[in-house]
């Protein structure tokens, strides 16, 4: 029995749910899977999964080898990665966590770029607008927009700015009243982000004055996107990056207010920023993704 194949069997059967499921994701035969399975319980000489006709569930021993199994895999994995990352092409495994909207709108659709320069390259790239613990997700780089969070644990670097742009409907703004200044927004539905604080104050900077406006609204969304599809249907004002409403603005679904003024929720930056920690400073493959991503974001 391939002990390694039956370790990855077992790990994908728990995670699938199923024999079946298992299979289909290693790219093997449901039986060959069952078989690799029953073969360690065979060696162990103790159940791991009981079976029925509908599906599969993990005993007690069964869910400590699994973890020692996913353990076992995944520091594998790493040694691979940082074999491969000793060469002089980035190859091997690179996560990659980023902001949802801006993996599919600015990174999405020039992958192919990245794999052209870099074939050997397997990038598994996470997309979620939650902040992500490098070390327990095991992410190799973090995209964060906006301050980030400095600690001697993460390196930080900045690769770029964008800016935030507060927009709304023609609709919207043709039954409202008019906003001439920051504490216009008072009289307003403001759509926020939701950054897990309860109460949200706008910053609104000109002429070296800051001022802050405690909004209000309808809607807070850990999600752009849901903000700007509100703000299109009329449901308000929206505090939004530039880079997913310039679209918007140009063909005059949205229009761009105060513009006079940079606008940040409280005192946050503009920054974009790639996070990964101090071991993985030289990788080969953190490092074409940073030159990818500055290349990107210099257009």
């Amino acid at each position: 029995m391939d002990k390694l194949l039956a370790l990855k069997a077992l790990v994908e059967t728990v995670r699938s749910g199923g024999f079946s499921a298992a299979g289909r994701s290693l790219g093997m035969a449901t039986s060959s899977v069952t078989r690799l399975v029953s073969g360690l319980e065979a060696e162990l000489q103790s159940v791991l999964l009981n079976r029925s006709t509908r599906q599969v569930s993990v005993t007690e021993a069964g869910r400590a080898y699994f973890e020692r199994a996913v353990a076992i895999l995944e520091a594998l994995e790493e040694a691979d990665a940082a074999v491969c990352d000793g060469g002089s092409q980035a190859r091997g495994r690179l996560n990659v966590s980023v902001p949802v909207e801006f993996g599919r709108r600015i990174i999405a659709p020039h992958l192919g770029r990245l794999f052209e320069r870099h074939p050997e390259l397997d990038l598994n790239l996470r997309l979620s607008d939650e902040v992500i613990d490098l070390l327990g997700e095991r992410v190799d780089v973090a995209v964060r927009l906006g301050s980030a969070v400095l600690s001697e644990d993460v390196v930080s670097l900045r690769v770029g700015e964008f800016r935030r742009w507060l927009v709304a409907s023609p609709d919207y703004l043709a039954r409202s009243l008019p906003v001439s200044e920051p504490q216009s927004l008072l009289a307003h539905d403001c759509l926020r982000f939701d950054f897990g604080a309860p109460g949200q104050r706008w910053q609104f900077s000109a002429a070296g004055e800051v001022e802050q406006v405690a909004v209000r609204g309808p809607l807070q969304s850990n999600n752009g996107d849901v903000l700007r599809e509100a703000a299109l249907a009329g449901q308000g004002i929206a505090l939004l990056a530039d880079w997913l409403v310039q679209d918007d603005v140009a063909a005059g679904r949205l229009i761009r207010l105060l513009d006079q003024h940079e606008v940040a929720p409280g005192s946050m930056s503009g920054a974009i920023s790639v996070l990964y920690l101090p071991n993985q400073r030289g990788s080969r493959r953190v490092a074409a993704f940073v030159a990818f991503l500055r290349e990107l974001l210099e257009g």
